[in-house]
């Protein structure tokens, strides 16, 4: 597994709807997973999954949860730690 890949699989901190969907395009291509893999086990189109990867800020969030489920992965909401 690449150092990217490591990252992305342990922690990856969100801070904007470009970093979540550059996350995911990321894991789905770590994972070997083209977009149409995504469509059909997250029940959603291919205009959402671009849409998501491309960092739109106004993509259905319960989708997004759908994606995130698919890929094996969560949100996780935590406190701000002090830099």
């Amino acid at each position: 597994m690449l150092e990217d890949e490591k990252k992305i699989v342990d922690e990856v901190k969100i801070r904007s709807a470009k970093d979540l969907g550059i996350s995911i395009k990321k894991f789905r291509n770590s994972q070997k997973m083209t977009q149409a893999d995504i469509l059909g086990l997250a029940n959603t189109g291919n205009r959402f999954i671009v849409e998501l990867e491309n960092g739109k800020g106004t993509v259905q969030f319960n989708k997004v949860l759908d994606v995130l489920n698919t890929l094996g992965l969560e949100m996780v909401i935590k406190k701000k730690s002090n830099l």
